[in-house]
């Protein structure tokens, strides 16, 4: 039996989540938890709320109201949605407690005693407008190496980099859109390059992280780790503990890990043993993950571990970060200030917890960006849970209740044929699989495991046509028992991924709900259903099909969104002015994959990379090249046009091209290679 602290990124209290959240970070650290569990390992799941910084005190202008009742407002949806959507924790808390607050100024104070800090002037925007120096946060402008045009002061969120607020091209106060100026103002400093040789030789003994992660933050480190501001400028927070520092806060990146601390605290005491968080933090045979995004991975791999090394004590260090990348929506990035989001407060009053989670894990960014479309997602739903899962339950529990009064029948397993012997050991090796790709953070892979039981059990009964035989014979009873026994091993596989239906199929065989938390996963195929046990008479739809109507509603919510942000060009008859022109967004593409469209010789499909994202394009360009002609060519696409359909196909933008005297069609390219993303001005 291992030990094992489990967290997930605090979400930040200044909105709901979306889709892309949950798929993340928190539905694999969710399915993780309740697997280690069944694995019977002493293993607690802890998170919180974020609830500094800017972000916050953004949220409380926009809806004028104070950063108390913003936290609070959004700290309840937050945790309602996970509750719904089954992510259970041992502890959810926030930043803004008391035992936050205490926590880390003492681990900023040990970072000063310990000689980890520098004190330096700083010069810094201040907005003469508002009278206030701007946090990062509240600084926006365009990004100096990919050129997006809505960076923030902190960090690119299209191309990723991490910025200073004086690297932004012609930067704007967030507030009032004025241009600040600079003044010098102090803040304290970690000086993060002491722990260069340390955090080095940490990352590289991580052997078995996943290759994005750590290459990421090895390449931090051969770069130069540089001194990060620990305080700030801001009236909301939590204050510096020393005179000097009055008016000052913490950082968030300084104080929000501390909420893993803090919160597994809450929990010790909550459940009346105040010292049991040590056995966990303060133990190095604990093995702590933490299942995060990856735009954080810079802080939990680097800043992180070397904020635990400054508290010079036993404090463990991350043993994994197996973090996820991306989730887009139709083709295009997630983004909250656009509304272009899935919100889980609202497809969970829509949609059963569980088709959702199903999904989400079948899609889920491991190693690259993914995407959730509407489309696909009830072509899952109706194909794979509602005519396998379901169909499966339901053949299997109705037979039982019409053949057998709903008995479960006594079986001769001296007689078994291989038939049915081959069906149980297929589900002895599927969940040996499952719980494989789930020890290496593979859960898409485990899922799929998951879902051969339900493809495994409705072959079964296809092949031993059990309607064919005589009720009360021995080979009726074999071969029913063992359906029966395949929908039971299948419930208890479920549990991890699927919580709410595998608890639905236990009570309809006789459990009680308190049943699956006694199970262990290296057992359930030893696990036998109960012989004589009579199921429930009442047989309920495991999972039922979603319309056309009601999929056709949420594409027709997100064309409404995107239309509000896009405009088409298709015809432009009289001149534009400037500022008009400017909205239309010109991206250099690369070319990764182009195919001709079946019955169409002018449409040729194509898979473009515009850096943050790849999106598909349909181009009538046929007849002008072949499609092994343009892969790797840099292009020039329009990158915010409503999506249209072709051929059955949605492209999601438009190439440039011009045609000469003779009509030759020429696609407009770049002059040499350029990242592809970049924006064309």
């Amino acid at each position: 039996m291992g030990r094992y602290l489990i967290t997930a990124a605090l979400p930040y209290a200044n909105g709901p989540i979306h889709i892309g959240h949950i798929a993340g970070a928190y539905l694999p650290a969710d399915i993780y938890y309740r697997y280690r569990k069944m694995k019977g390992d002493d293993v607690i799941f802890i998170c919180g709320t974020d609830e500094h910084g800017v972000p916050i005190t953004i949220r409380a202008m926009q809806e004028n109201t104070t950063p108390e009742k913003v936290i609070e407002k959004y700290h309840k949806i937050i945790k309602e949605s996970f509750d719904k959507l089954g992510i259970i924790f041992d502890n959810f808390s926030g930043t803004h407690r008391d035992i936050h607050f205490k926590l880390s100024q003492e681990f900023f104070l040990n970072v000063l005693k310990n000689g980890y800090t520098v004190v330096k002037e700083q010069e810094q925007f201040y907005c003469e407008n508002d009278k206030m120096f701007l946090p990062d946060r509240y600084i926006y402008g365009k990004c100096p190496k990919c050129g997006y045009e809505n960076a923030k002061g902190d960090q690119c969120e299209k191309c990723g980099t991490t910025l200073d607020p004086t690297d932004l091209i012609d930067p704007k106060c967030a507030i009032c859109n004025s241009t600040p100026v600079i003044k010098k103002t102090k803040h304290w400093y970690f000086v993060l390059s002491k722990f260069e040789k340390q955090l080095k030789e940490y990352l590289e003994s991580k052997k078995d992280w996943k290759p994005n992660v750590r290459d990421f933050a090895l390449s931090w480190i051969k770069e130069g780790l540089k001194d990060r501001p620990i305080s700030r400028d801001l009236n909301w927070g939590i204050p510096l503990p020393i005179e000097e520092a009055e008016g000052k806060v913490l950082y968030v990146w300084f104080e929000a890990p501390i909420g893993y601390i803090s919160s597994t605290i809450e929990w010790a005491q909550k459940i009346g043993q105040p010292d049991k968080w040590k056995e966990y933090w303060l133990n190095p045979e604990t093995k702590l993950i933490h299942f995060i995004g990856k735009d954080n991975i810079p802080f939990h791999a680097i800043i992180w571990p070397a904020t635990l090394m400054a508290q010079h004590g036993d404090w463990i260090l991350p043993y994994n970060i197996p973090a996820n990348e991306f989730m887009n929506l139709e083709g295009e990035k997630i983004s909250t200030s656009r509304n272009w989001a899935i919100w889980v407060d609202e497809i969970v009053e829509k949609f059963p917890p569980d088709a959702i989670r199903y999904y989400l894990c079948l899609v889920m960014p491991e190693t690259k960006d993914s995407n959730f479309y509407w489309k696909e997602f009830q072509e899952k739903v109706n194909e794979e849970l509602a005519n396998s899962f379901g169909n499966l339950v339901s053949r299997v529990l109705k037979f039982l209740n019409s053949k057998n009064n709903g008995v479960v029948p006594t079986p001769n397993e001296n007689s078994f044929e291989n038939i049915d012997l081959q069906v149980l050991k297929n589900i002895e090796e599927i969940v040996e699989s499952i719980g494989n790709s789930l020890e290496k953070f593979e859960f898409r892979e485990a899922i799929k495991y998951l879902r051969e039981i339900a493809f495994l059990g409705n072959k079964y009964i296809d092949d031993v046509k059990i309607w064919k035989l005589t009720p009360g014979t021995t080979e009726f009873n074999n071969k029913l028992y063992v359906s029966v026994q395949v929908i039971f091993s299948m419930a208890l596989a479920m549990y991890p991924f699927m919580p709410f239906s595998s608890v639905k199929i236990l009570k309809m065989l006789g459990y009680d709900e308190d049943f699956i938390k006694q199970v262990r996963w290296d057992d359930i195929p030893k696990i036998k259903v109960k012989i004589g046990s009579k199921i429930s008479p009442d047989i309920e739809p495991l999972f039922t099909k979603i319309p056309d109507e009601v999929i056709e509603k949420e594409i027709e919510n997100l064309k409404r969104i995107g239309q509000k942000e896009k405009i088409s060009i298709d015809s432009v008859e009289e001149a534009i002015d400037i500022d008009y022109f400017k909205k239309v967004d010109l991206r250099v593409a690369l070319v990764k994959e182009a195919e001709k469209l079946p019955k169409s010789k002018k449409l040729l499909k194509l898979i473009v990379d515009i850096g943050s994202t790849t999106k598909q394009i349909i181009a009538g360009i046929g007849e002008h090249y072949k499609p092994e002609d343009i892969v790797g060519k840099y292009i020039i696409i329009v990158n915010n046009l409503k999506p249209a359909t072709l051929m059955g196909e949605t492209s999601y933008g438009m190439l440039l091209a011009a045609k000469d005297e003779n009509g030759r069609l020429i696609l407009l390219t770049v002059d040499g290679e350029i990242t592809p993303g970049s924006k064309v001005s």
